[in-house]
């Protein structure tokens, strides 16, 4: 018997009265969960399908006789420096500031899982090698270790982009993930699958982690807008993307000279980057509410 209720500890957490499905029955009466989730979702949707928001590429039907000027009948988001219609350019661009930012988040919450377990499963001197590591990349500042490793490559790629922003953003959620472990490796459901001869990794993966994990997942969605801002800014700074890719911070990078006689240039760009960072850390902020009965 008690062996099966151990078991059910998992399949339990949707059911009436477990955290999660409390949780959605918080969010759902929220106006900021759904605003956010409809932005973000339109984010994602014109990131992955760009040709339903435009049937222009980035770089099609540019005319240099237009070059930076100002919204009109034909192009309500007016052109860039290249003559370019400047939607198409925003559109395009979602790619890659909404990949980046995702594809960053999951890799270090996947390496955050594993190394948060290890360390406070066993603790001892492996705990004590991974919270040292940890401290090490925690004190690299970012603009600076961002810079570093995206120099070392001869093109500054999405995946080097990605793989630079993994390497400096692990280290949040690794830390919380083991703070959370520690609570609960002694709490007596994990004492009991062991004494019933569960396995170390039965116990980390079944019983562990899907009661340790909320606070890390709530980290994590806040990490998308993070990540997406850190992207933007060094765009911005000339150290990330590269043309021709396309992005929003590439697009604030070239804007800021001629934000003065050209505005439509900065604004644009830089309101889609605001709503999808915002969008995430609300989001972010109302399932941290949601999560935690204390905060409701």
């Amino acid at each position: 018997m008690l062996e099966a209720q151990i078991a059910e500890t998992g399949a339990d957490r949707m059911k009436p009265g477990s955290l999660w499905y409390d949780a959605w029955l918080e969010l759902r009466g929220r106006v900021i969960f759904w605003l956010s989730a409809v932005i973000l979702v339109v984010a994602v949707v014109m990131a992955a399908f760009p040709g339903l928001f435009t049937g222009l590429g980035p770089y099609e039907r540019c005319n240099l006789r237009l070059f930076r000027k100002g919204p009109d009948g034909v192009a309500v988001f007016g052109y860039d420096t290249q003559g370019c219609e400047y939607w198409s350019q925003i559109v395009h661009g979602t790619r890659a500031s909404v990949m980046i930012g995702i594809a960053v988040t999951v890799f270090a919450l996947l390496i955050s899982i594993v190394l948060g377990l290890l360390a406070g499963y066993y603790g001892g001197w492996l705990d004590a090698v991974i919270s040292r590591l940890t401290d090490v990349f925690f004190g690299i500042p970012f603009v600076l270790g961002a810079t570093v490793i995206l120099i070392a490559f001869p093109r500054h790629g999405i995946w080097a982009m990605t793989l630079a922003l993994v390497v400096l953003g692990w280290t949040t959620m690794t830390r919380l993930m083991r703070a959370q472990v520690i609570a609960v490796r002694d709490m007596d459901f994990v004492a009991a699958a062991r004494m019933l001869g569960a396995n170390d990794r039965r116990i980390m993966f079944k019983h562990i982690l899907p009661n340790a994990i909320a606070p890390v997942f709530v980290v994590a969605m806040l990490n998308v807008g993070n990540v997406i801002a850190g992207e933007a800014t060094l765009d911005y700074l000339g150290v990330g993307l590269q043309y021709p890719d396309v992005s929003w911070g590439l697009q604030l990078n070239v804007a800021q000279s001629y934000f003065a006689e050209n505005p439509h240039l900065l604004v644009f760009p830089s309101l889609f980057l605001t709503a999808t960072v915002l969008s995430f850390l609300l989001l972010g902020d109302v399932v941290r509410d949601a999560l935690d009965p204390k905060l409701r």
